[in-house]
């Protein structure tokens, strides 16, 4: 398979769209200070993401109706306590994905 011109250039743009929303907020306030109440906001962001990620992960649709997902319900109780223990986002997050690589190849 050859790649020509025509897909390399959607390949690149496409890798620029996808830059450009994330990194353009960054340099935008970079050199601002933002209100206290704003920056107080912006705190709860990674909270309101892994909690959005974990309650996704956590509920299954069947049909009509949603259902809890016990394997990863399993896995979240301990992460739980880790993160209550250590309030570290980064161990938390390492600690629920090894233990659920650990339920799914061991168990």
């Amino acid at each position: 398979m050859s790649i020509n011109s025509t897909i390399l250039a959607v390949i690149a743009l496409s890798a620029l769209v996808t830059v450009i929303p994330r990194i353009l907020p960054f340099i935008l306030v970079r050199n601002l200070r933002l209100p206290d109440v704003v920056m107080k906001w912006l705190s709860f962001v990674p909270v309101c993401i892994l909690t959005a990620l974990v309650i996704e992960n956590m509920l299954m649709q069947e049909q009509s109706s949603l259902t809890i997902d016990w394997p990863v319900l399993l896995i979240l109780l301990p992460t739980a306590i880790i993160a209550y223990k250590y309030r570290s986002l980064s161990m938390t997050v390492v600690s629920g994905v090894l233990l659920m690589a650990l339920y799914r190849n061991i168990l």
